[in-house]
């Protein structure tokens, strides 16, 4: 801030007094319009200080110790309760009262100075000064980090949302592969978070799998046409290439240092095991598949039987749910399967929000 604006603000600053004797209120007044302070309150009852803090945005306090009802250390009390310390303006004790003990009990108690009446008043004009200066200067520090932590937030949450972006787009990349559409990784998204809060891990991991979910199919892009957009059934070894989709996708996302990509590799790699150990790629059953990969599975092949295909038509939800409670132990984990029939209403929303004809 420059000399001149600095200036102006000092003389526009709202300064208020607080002294029981209504001489010295005129006094000081006076000082202050004498020096083209503009803004000065005056408060012979300390017990309308808080009314009076809470009407002002006041910039420096000048406050008097010996006052009956309350005194000055009584006052400090409210204005330390009034406001956070860094919001608190400068108080100066401006008293008769000329001892150690008082003066270092005002420092103690939060006054910024202490100035003795009758007070010479070039020098209480330059403490004024020099505390109403710190006051504005510390008060356009706060701002400029105040502007900058919101910028920093801003970019932060536009890297973030790129980032989001960027998950999603490679997700519908795998999907379009095999004539899926592009809301599907929504839906398993979306679904799967639902599953992940019912069966208790937290909103922060539930959010973690539903923003790692999309890419669940994302080694779909390393497999051959030919048999990925083949219109009949696969041969095994057909099959066994197919498979493979899992390890692409692992490989795709492994060793980066992203908590969402992490979850991803997870899910890329363990979303088509089965709870029995019969699935793929490599065998694993129960618990020993990460609690992800058990959540997408349920998740995917929920969506994909209830979705209409140019190969298939949609399954109702009925006959579907019907499917995961027989598959239960086998293909998916019981609990999680009660996870996802009792967020049920939380699906349904989901398919009629994000529906495709």
């Amino acid at each position: 801030m420059d000399e001149a604006l600095m200036d102006e603000t000092l003389r526009q600053a709202c300064i208020l007094v607080v002294d029981d004797q209504a001489v010295n209120l005129e006094l000081i007044a006076d000082f202050f319009e004498e020096y083209d302070y503009t803004n000065t309150i005056t408060c012979s009852n300390p017990l309308n200080i808080s009314m009076l803090l809470n009407e002002n945005s006041v910039d420096l306090i000048l406050l008097d110790i010996n006052m009956p009802v309350l005194d000055g250390f009584g006052v400090l009390s409210i204005i330390r309760q009034h406001f956070h310390e860094a919001n608190k303006p400068p108080v100066i004790m401006l008293t008769a009262q000329n001892d150690q003990e008082n003066r270092n009990k005002a420092l103690d108690s939060g006054a910024n100075d202490y100035v003795m009446k009758p007070f010479n008043q070039k020098e209480l004009l330059r403490r004024v000064e020099l505390q109403l200066e710190n006051w504005f200067l510390r008060k356009q520090l706060q701002q400029q980090n105040e502007s900058l932590d919101q910028k920093v937030r801003q970019r932060t949450q536009a890297l973030n949302d790129a980032n989001l972006e960027i998950v999603h787009r490679l997700g519908r990349a795998g999907e379009y592969r095999d004539n899926e559409t592009g809301n599907h990784v929504k839906r398993v998204s979306l679904f799967s978070y639902w599953i992940a809060r019912q069966a208790g891990l937290g909103e922060r991991r539930a959010r973690l799998i539903e923003l790692g979910s999309p890419m669940h199919d994302i080694g779909k892009i390393g497999v051959s046409d030919t048999i990925l957009l083949k219109p009949g059934k696969l041969t095994e070894e057909e099959y066994a290439k197919m498979q493979d989709h899992v390890i692409i996708g692992a490989r795709i996302l492994e060793n980066s240092q992203s908590e969402i990509l992490k979850v991803a590799h997870r899910i890329a790699l363990t979303h088509h095991e089965k709870f029995d150990g019969k699935g793929y790629p490599h065998g694993l059953a129960g618990e020993d598949i990460p609690i992800e990969g058990r959540i997408v599975a349920i998740a995917d092949v929920f969506d994909a039987l209830t979705s209409e295909r140019p190969y298939k038509a949609a399954w109702s939800v009925e006959k579907a749910i019907g499917l995961l409670e027989k598959e239960k132990g086998r293909h998916f984990d019981p609990n999680l399967v009660d996870c996802f029939i009792q967020v049920l209403p939380e699906v349904l929303k989901i398919r009629n929000t994000y529906f495709e004809s």
